[in-house]
């Protein structure tokens, strides 16, 4: 892996079963298309479906937050971004970026925190040491990238008047 800029593995398009009654992509398909997103994310550094087959082990996603900055429509396409903020032996904590491919314009954002699960014990479990050593060079390339702004949000509402 040479990786020193974010990675763009996976594009889709907005489909029809993804759009709800106000004409735009439903919140629970974002997540679905970043879902996808994982997938490949997961297939690019070695967690995949022969991974599974050979450790039983795999990754559960313990926390996520979804960003929803601009509004996509049937037909659509759309292109991903993933940014690798941390690891550890058994953590990984990254950050996608959902484009509209044709207009340019950050859709929105996703951010999650998965943990490496051997699915014997249900327990997290170690990652394999070539996954570690491999992940650990995509961790040390995506150090030098700006942490993008969505990442680690707090939810509040912050007011303008102190209330006494």
């Amino acid at each position: 892996m040479t990786e020193n800029t974010p990675l763009y593995l996976h594009e889709d398009v907005v489909r029809p079963e993804w759009i709800d009654y106000n004409g735009h992509m439903n919140v629970a398909y974002y997540v679905l298309a970043f879902d996808l997103a994982t997938d490949a994310f997961l297939d690019h550094i070695g967690l995949d479906r022969d991974y599974k087959k050979e450790t039983n082990c795999t990754t559960f996603v313990v926390d996520m937050n979804v960003c929803y900055l601009g509004e996509v429509l049937e037909g659509d396409r759309l292109r991903f971004s993933t940014q690798l903020l941390n690891a550890d032996g058994k953590r990984l904590h990254y950050f996608h970026r959902m484009y509209h491919a044709e207009k340019g314009y950050l859709a929105a954002t996703n951010e999650l925190m998965t943990v490496h699960i051997n699915l014997d014990t249900r327990r997290v479990a170690p990652l394999r040491d070539d996954l570690q050593q491999r992940i650990a060079l995509l961790r040390e390339r995506h150090a030098a990238l700006p942490l993008p702004e969505q990442a680690g949000r707090i939810i509040a509402i912050r007011s303008k008047i102190a209330v006494t």
